[in-house]
């Protein structure tokens, strides 16, 4: 049977989500407290691949177990073995080909800015000294909607077979001391959003025209378009599914 683990995470310790040879990600805790818990050995997959220190207010992961589970219990066993900074939400019954990553249709992300030195977002939001110009940055942003093809804004040397995606949501808006970027698409590139809110800034620093923020997506090089801004101020905030995707629960 398949079920889909819903979660949520703080990356600042975790050299992002999926397995790797020489550093501690968020998939290998998950996996072992899993293991533990089930005495068998389990892999899980997960919908996407956070980088590393970036975080998942929502994230999902499917597994395979040979026989059905009592979920309430066996997220209550996971939070128990779990670290502080990941936490099991639900334990989804699903059908047996659903996919948590090829079956999405939607992910959302945001990234925190703040403009002022603040103690309690040091780890969590990223410092913009100077004033950033919030109206010019929307309506750069919204040119995104004007286009597909985001190789621009891509990590370089991926393995990827398309490099377009289609933004459904894209927006800045000031939440008390935090200006937060959101947005949402189908899918998203290695590195996508964090370039694209690098290259944002430089136009809210006016080092930026928006006609220059066509030109750098129109020429799909990466070297064109801004720096990538930190990963600790991003946060995976939702992913979607078909609702057919889940079975009832019982």
């Amino acid at each position: 049977m398949r079920y889909f683990i819903e979660l949520s995470y703080n990356g600042e310790k975790y050299h992002g989500w999926q397995n790797q040879p020489n550093a501690i990600s968020v998939q290998e805790v998950i996996e072992k407290a899993l293991s533990t818990v089930l005495r068998k050995d389990v892999s899980i997959l997960g919908a996407g691949r956070t980088d590393a220190g970036v975080h998942a207010k929502q994230m999902f992961a499917h597994v395979d177990v040979e026989e059905e589970i009592n979920r309430t219990e066996l997220v209550f066993k996971l939070n128990s073995f779990l670290p502080q900074d990941i936490a099991i939400q639900d334990i989804h019954a699903v059908k047996e080909d659903a996919h948590a990553r090829f079956d999405a249709i939607g992910r959302t992300y945001e990234y925190w800015i703040v403009t002022e030195k603040n103690p309690f977002h040091n780890q969590s939001a990223h410092l913009v000294y100077k004033d950033l110009d919030v109206d010019l940055m929307n309506e750069a942003a919204k040119e995104l909607f004007n286009y597909e093809d985001f190789k621009c804004f891509s990590k370089t040397h991926t393995d990827v077979k398309t490099y377009f995606c289609t933004i459904e949501t894209v927006c800045w808006e000031q939440r008390n001391e935090l200006l937060v970027f959101t947005i949402r698409a189908d899918r998203f590139l290695r590195n996508m959003v964090r370039a694209i809110v690098g290259t944002l800034l430089e136009v809210g620093l006016g080092k930026l025209s928006i006609a220059g923020f066509k030109q750098i997506i129109e020429s799909r090089n990466r070297n064109n378009a801004g720096t990538s801004v930190p990963g600790k101020a991003l946060y995976l905030t939702a992913v979607t599914y078909p609702a057919e995707t889940f079975k009832t629960h019982g």
